[in-house]
């Protein structure tokens, strides 16, 4: 089996235009290393790190010309000022303080700059008071979903579900709220959980994983922290210093081949192509089957990732929209469940806390191209703008920031999880020198990620 993987992977390279002999023939062409990790977003950095520190050597592979993944951070060139808006919060938990302690960081409590609230229905172009909004009982709603929560402690960790799956975990989202009476915390959860798609209508596991007891209990009080200076950016910046040429940015794998005891990955990068001869793999982006094409996909990978449906999640920053400085647009319907408006749609429009600068965040259940979701977003602001009675912009709203975080949230059918999906997926850990990490593997949030990597992934890694 080793000698036919080594003659697929020879015959896949002059399809790419070199050799495995061109490669090696070209100075410093090829890396050896303990580990190679694909991906430097927020998983893959912090895996690439804590490697590094526990006297490890590690390639880190990042297709874009920056790690941090779905951090987002605009640098006004106006004012000077920095402000996130793709990952703003993180946890107060040891793991997240003593990494950025690290890597140099200060944190400090956040500071929500939303402005004062207007209530929309984007769709209907409404006007919708505050008074008409429901007035439940948040608090007691958290508190009584923590209780729900608590009876399944393994849940924090990983996809770790137990047998036979509960019922709880395979009934939607909509139907878990109606049948413990907890619809009073729906609408704050849904602006809490963004980029889920149609939130009411997912498998109520995939809110457990994410609507995390350490969420809840911030939302209740506790609070998240942030950067000190707005710009969690700095995190990555930092951390790909101290990786130094140990990281690839712009790089692309190509060729992916798993041997018996190593792997070979293949790159393509500014510098020219490089071959990296790694003990393990460790991949930090999302599963799905498109993403993926460089590996070789064994029959139980494919069939398990082919499974994985996902959804759409776009930020952006305009400026000029003609909408005052302190105020948030927030989109609701009265006429919908929970006052949770249909999707696809924008969330909101909010003040970024620097002048004539608003946030807006966008979501789909399905596909859409970006140049739809631009135009979306303009037109909504627009029709807004002429709604509210705000003076027209004078000149052109225009995006100084704008990114697409597909594929998003990845779920299967109910069926599948109620099939032991989760125990497949978790018994391929370690398979072909092969590991997995990632929002996939744990949930969209990377306090989340870094603690299930600290206390579950790098000990099989380093095992």
């Amino acid at each position: 089996m080793a000698f036919f993987k080594t003659m697929l992977w020879l015959y896949a390279l002059p399809i790419i235009g070199f050799t495995r002999a061109d490669i090696l023939s070209l100075p410093s062409s090829t890396i050896t290393s303990d580990y190679c990790i694909i991906g430097g977003g927020s998983s893959g950095t912090y895996a690439a790190i804590r490697l590094q520190q526990l006297g490890k050597t590690v390639t880190l592979i990042e297709k874009n010309s920056r790690l941090g993944g779905h951090v987002n951070t605009y640098f006004d060139p106006v004012t000077g000022s920095t402000f996130d808006y793709g990952v703003i919060s993180f946890d107060n938990i040891s793991v997240v303080t003593d990494y950025f302690e690290y890597l140099d960081v200060p944190l400090a409590p956040l500071n929500f700059e939303a402005g004062s609230s207007v209530f929309v229905d984007f769709a209907n172009d409404t006007v919708v008071p505050a008074t008409a909004l429901p007035q439940g009982n948040v608090t007691a709603a958290l508190l009584g979903y923590l209780a729900q929560l608590d009876k399944y402690p393994n849940i924090s960790n990983g996809y770790n579900l137990p047998t036979p799956v509960p019922e709880d975990f395979l009934i939607t989202w909509g139907d878990f709220l109606q049948k413990y009476e907890l619809g009073d915390m729906a609408y704050t959860v849904y602006t809490f959980l963004q980029g889920v798609g149609n939130i009411l209508a997912q498998p109520t596991l995939y809110i457990f994983k994410y609507l995390t007891k350490r969420t809840v209990e911030n939302i209740l009080g506790l609070g998240f922290l942030s950067t000190s200076h707005h710009d969690n950016q700095q995190l990555y910046n930092n951390a790909l210093a101290k990786l130094g040429p140990s990281a690839f940015l712009s790089s692309n794998v190509t060729q992916v081949t798993r041997l018996s005891d190593n792997v070979e990955v293949l790159v393509s990068t500014p510098s020219g192509p490089k071959l990296i001869q790694s003990s393990k793999l460790l991949i930090a982006i999302q599963p799905k089957i498109e993403n993926l094409g460089f590996l070789d996909l064994d029959y139980e990978e494919a069939a398990l990732f082919g499974k994985f449906n996902n959804s759409y999640y776009w930020d952006a920053v305009l400026r000029n929209t003609g909408i005052p400085d302190n105020i948030s647009l927030v989109n609701v319907d009265l006429a919908a469940p929970y006052t949770i408006p249909a999707m696809p749609a924008l969330y909101n429009i909010d003040y970024s806390g620097v002048t004539d600068l608003q946030t807006a965040y966008y979501t789909s259940p399905s596909y859409f191209s970006d140049e739809e979701v631009k135009c979306q977003i303009l037109a909504t602001t627009a029709k807004l703008v002429e709604l509210l009675g705000y003076p027209a912009p004078n000149g052109t709203t225009e995006f100084v920031g704008f990114n697409n975080h597909a594929p998003f949230e990845l779920t299967v059918s109910v069926e599948d999880i109620a099939d032991g999906f989760y125990d497949k997926l978790n018994a391929l850990q370690g398979a072909r020198n092969t590991f997995w990490t990632g929002a996939t593997w744990q949930a969209h949030d990377s306090s989340e990620i870094w603690n299930w990597t600290e206390y579950t992934l790098l000990p099989q890694l380093l095992a």
